[in-house]
């Protein structure tokens, strides 16, 4: 069986609904269980073991205040996410480009004398 590795178990960890919604709260300043726990509709046992997702999956680290576990995001876990994002965005941005100039060796479709009513594949060199 192949596996993906550690960007899979992000995509798994950003694939519940209340997963994103610790992420957002996170985002906003760093918290204990229970304080999350208090703006979610499910349980606190219910938040550590998504907490617990997150942590394994590198988006969410803790550290222990006192006698709470205070977690917050982890910059470097997130920074992977955007830079992935951001590779999907541009290579959508190039072929985007390359379907609208019919630049076919670009890895865009054949142009198209509906879409370019001025090019004539008559004329085209062959």
């Amino acid at each position: 069986m192949a596996t993906y590795g550690r960007q899979d178990e992000v995509w798994d960890a950003m694939g519940d609904r209340t997963r994103r919604a610790i992420l957002e709260r996170l985002a906003e300043h760093p918290c204990p269980v229970g304080e999350l726990a208090a703006q979610l509709p499910v349980s606190r046992p219910a938040v550590s073991q998504h907490l617990k997702v997150l942590k394994e999956s590198g988006l969410v680290s803790d550290e222990t205040v006192g006698t709470r576990r205070v977690y917050r995001l982890n910059p470097a876990g997130v920074q992977a996410l955007r830079d992935q994002l951001d590779m999907f965005w541009n290579r959508a941005l190039a072929n985007y480009d390359a379907a609208v100039r019919g630049d076919a060796e670009a890895g865009g479709p054949e142009r198209n004398p509906e879409r370019d009513p001025e090019w004539d594949p008559e004329k085209e060199e062959k």
